[in-house]
């Protein structure tokens, strides 16, 4: 069986490409305290969308698939 920190590594490769073909790039960092830790750069990082892209897309992802993870936040 694949532990959390797998499981949201692969729904992140899954949302890579999508992002990508946008001009966007988004980067694991780290899974801690039910909380989620990405790096979206590229496009992503001067989008006026970026915080629907991240919560409404990235997070309800991952918590639908993943139920120990709280919330998704994006580091600079």
């Amino acid at each position: 069986m694949e532990n959390v920190e797998d499981k949201i590594k692969s729904i992140i490769d899954e949302l890579k490409p999508f992002l990508i073909s946008d001009g966007g790039a988004l980067e694991y960092i780290k899974f801690e305290d039910g909380i989620v830790y990405v790096k979206l750069g590229g496009a992503c990082q001067d989008c006026a969308f970026l915080d629907v892209t991240l919560k409404d897309g990235i997070e309800q992802m991952i918590m639908n698939e993943v139920p120990e993870v709280k919330e998704v936040r994006n580091v600079n």
